[in-house]
């Protein structure tokens, strides 16, 4: 048995069904080894691709998403990927190449310091030079990629020591408990919400993680407390529940806000200041906030937790649930209601009518209204991004997927493949712009060859619409943002993919329906208005500038 042998056999040992890649030279044996295993290897069209299907593989299996690359350019390929999964909390193992020991003393052809480059992206990283370290290399990688908080390791295997002889056997994967939450944070934090008159939830990344939404549910029910999720802890609580004030995180000061500003008492859970700074919604550092979360508050001066829960969060909320039940919460359960019907009403008068001009607000009621809860709406980094953060009503969790971390454009596509993979029989749209689209569209290539059934949604403005909407708040105008675009319904039909480009509210509504029902790979454009973006800035804060 060879050292990529037994590597792949420790991969068989995690349980891996899919290593997301490109071929290289440097990977040869590790490529050969994988052949002859139960794991598939799916070849892409760019390593970044690979590594944002592993990204989001972890996201909604919770176990490791893999990636391959070969040396050099491959790795660094795989960074932006790999970066994405760390600062969004998803569990990545990526595996690179590298050339001879012998070669790596000086300069030489595509070597570069790989885990060197690897290390601020990573959670932990190496190197294997010696056969007696692989299953112990590989095993510490799973552990540290999937324990809490998830993240993205990475492993480089020289392509002599791939060939070496090896001995070993895989290491168990017994699965490490968290530990239970301290009885005396749980009281502190009930004796905190017991006196709080306007107490608030804020639910980030980690409570759509391990089984949380349940339990989540039963805490703002039964107090009466209203809860705000971020772009990635949408769908934690339904936004049909009555405590639902949908998402808080953009950059402006939305309806939500007013909500947020009356709280006094803020309970987060799994929350990451890497989606959505403090300071954004504790300005006064004046409210008291309850942390619940696997490990400890990041320090920030306008985040310092009255009550810390370091646990694991389920066991968290459930002991708080039995504490409360204990005695009633005294909160007056309507203080927020207003807040709630104006973001629903709102949220409505998007709706599209007859010969208006498509926007994206406005497509996505239509999109709701087609899609089942249990669907999933992947989206790119863009001006829709924000708009379906905003707008779009989460229904369960991961039922919406955003990269809010690094908010890397170029996600959705790829994202696409990796969901159909992990759920075929889920009905899948990857939303994006037109300019995330051009980032990784080589990957139709990629789900067609594989079948991969979702529908590719490309809201097309020609131009880097984020960047337009935020320049024009702050400048007044744009600059250095404005695209041509090919026919993309053409570029679809020639990896033999229909497209379609509806120009009626009729048609949007059929072609949406259609697609879904079909279950197959298609790929739908919709030419958006892009004026509804000042046009909500003037609404909520007469053309404030961002924070």
């Amino acid at each position: 048995m060879t050292v990529a042998e037994l590597f792949v056999k420790c991969l068989e040992n995690e349980g891996v069904r899919y290593v997301f890649g490109l071929p290289g030279e440097e990977t040869e044996d590790l490529l050969f080894a994988l052949e002859r295993s139960s794991i598939r290897f799916i070849p892409t069209r760019h390593e970044q691709g690979a590594a944002f299907m592993a990204d989001v593989w972890g996201r909604l299996s919770g176990r490791a998403g893999v990636c391959l690359a070969t040396l050099g350019p491959g790795a660094t390929n795989l960074i932006t990927g790999v970066a994405d999964a760390n600062l969004d909390k998803s569990p990545v193992v990526a595996i690179t190449g590298q050339t001879t020991l012998s070669r790596l003393h000086k300069e030489s052809h595509q070597k570069l310091d790989v885990v060197r480059l690897f290390r601020p992206i990573t959670k932990w990283n190496t190197s294997i030079a010696s056969p007696d370290v692989v299953c112990e290399v590989v095993r510490k990688a799973f552990k540290i990629a999937e324990s809490e908080k998830p993240g993205a390791t990475h492993v480089e295997l020289p392509e002599d020591v791939a060939q070496l002889a090896a001995d070993g056997q895989p290491l168990t994967t017994v699965r490490v408990r968290r530990p239970d939450p301290d009885q005396h944070a749980l009281r502190e934090a009930v004796a905190l919400l017991k006196r709080a008159k306007k107490p608030l939830v804020l639910a980030g990344n980690g409570a759509v993680r391990k089984d949380s939404s349940d339990h989540l549910r039963e805490l703002v029910g039964r107090c009466h407390m209203p809860i705000v999720h971020t772009f990635m802890g949408q769908g934690a609580v339904s936004d049909d529940s009555p405590e639902s004030l949908h998402t808080i995180g953009l950059g402006f000061r939305d309806l939500v806000m007013d909500a947020v500003d009356a709280a006094d008492v803020v309970v987060t859970v799994g929350y990451d200041v890497a989606e959505y700074a403090p300071s954004a919604w504790n300005p006064a550092r004046s409210k008291a906030i309850i942390h619940i979360d696997f490990t400890p508050a990041e320090v920030d001066a306008y985040y310092q937790p009255a009550v810390e829960i370091v646990a694991d969060v389920p066991a968290s909320l459930r002991e708080l649930n039995r504490l409360m039940a204990e005695s009633a919460c005294p909160v007056d359960a309507g203080w927020y209601v207003a807040v709630r019907d104006r973001i629903r009403t709102d949220i409505k008068r998007y709706d599209l009518s007859d010969g208006q001009p498509f926007t994206v607000p406005g497509v996505l009621n239509v999109l709701r209204a087609v899609m089942a809860d249990e669907d999933l709406l992947i989206s790119d980094v863009g001006s829709h991004k924000l708009w379906i953060a905003r707008n779009f009503p989460t229904r369960c969790p991961n039922g919406c997927l955003i990269s809010n971390g690094l908010a890397s454009m170029g996600l959705a596509l790829p994202g696409g493949i990796a969901a159909a993979l992990h759920d075929p029989g889920r009905r899948i749209v990857a939303a994006m712009g037109d300019g995330g689209f051009l980032m990784n569209s080589q990957e139709l290539e990629t789900a067609k060859r594989l079948g991969a059934a979702f529908t590719v949604l490309i809201f097309n403005d020609n131009d880097y619409g984020l960047i337009s909407w935020k320049q024009s708040m702050h400048r007044g105008r744009s600059t250095g943002t404005q695209l041509t675009n090919p026919d993309f319904i053409k570029y679809a039909e020639s990896f033999g993919i229909p497209g379609r480009r509806p120009t009626t509210l009729a048609q949007l509504r059929r072609d949406l329906a259609e697609a879904l029902a079909s279950k197959t790979l298609s790929v739908i454009e919709i030419p958006i208005d892009q004026r509804v973006n000042a046009q909500v800035i003037d609404q909520l804060v007469g053309g404030a500038q961002t924070r």
